[in-house]
């Protein structure tokens, strides 16, 4: 299996968010980061959208989510997690492969914005094509639009049907107003394909960095 993403939404009850912050960062995430195949884990809060938080698992091999290690602990949650998983509202977890990458500029992104798409199967080439070949070029000109990575959603996921996911990592939120990104949804193919009824009720998302883990280290070096 390829490189691919865990991508979950969920925000918790009034009056939980510290132990909602704390769940995660010192439960949730370090065993996932021991786990090979887990590259790194990147939490965020929504600046526009909702649910409010999100979590981004990037694995180098999809094939971890089948691994012993991992299969434990969705079979075998510990009394703080159930207790917090039952609690959250807006709960979506979705397994994503990796269709491409712009590549790591080095550079810090400030912002996060995320487009998620329910596009069907027979319009899945076309669309797959404008993204990759006008769409991502002509957002990439913009002076601080950092990296872009592409998924496909596949089976296990939960919530709205999306079946393609963008992540567009950018130097700070003021980069959206960026005229190339006016350009590039302007242009006739966009058109052709907004004028789809599935193209519309996409999800949109601009989230602010709360911290990334990186996996630990398999071999102690």
């Amino acid at each position: 299996m390829g490189k691919g993403l865990l991508f979950s939404q969920m925000e918790p009850p009034a009056g939980w968010e510290a132990d909602f912050h704390d769940w995660y960062e010192t439960e949730h995430i370090p065993p996932r980061m021991a786990i090979p195949g887990f590259r790194s884990a990147s939490r965020y809060e929504a600046i526009e959208g909702e649910p409010r938080y999100l979590a981004c698992y990037f694995l180098d091999d999809m094939g971890a989510l089948e691994l012993p290690e991992y299969q434990r602990l969705k079979r075998e949650p510990g009394e703080r997690t159930s207790r917090m998983l039952a609690a959250v509202n807006g709960f979506t977890r979705y397994l994503c492969d990796q269709i491409s990458d712009t590549g790591d500029t080095g550079q810090a992104a400030g912002a996060l914005f995320v487009v998620a798409f329910a596009v069907p199967g027979a319009a899945a080439a076309r669309f797959d094509d404008w993204y990759e070949s006008e769409h991502v070029p002509m957002l990439m000109q913009a002076d601080g639009w950092l990296r872009v990575r592409r998924f496909a959603t596949g089976p296990g996921s939960e919530g709205p049907p999306w079946t393609r996911f963008a992540l567009h990592e950018l130097r700070d939120r003021k980069v959206m107003d960026a005229p190339e990104r006016e350009g590039a949804r302007a242009t006739p193919r966009r058109a052709q394909l907004s004028a789809e009824p599935w193209f519309s009720p996409n999800g949109r998302w601009l989230y602010s960095p709360i911290h990334t883990a990186h996996a630990i280290s398999q071999n102690g070096g």
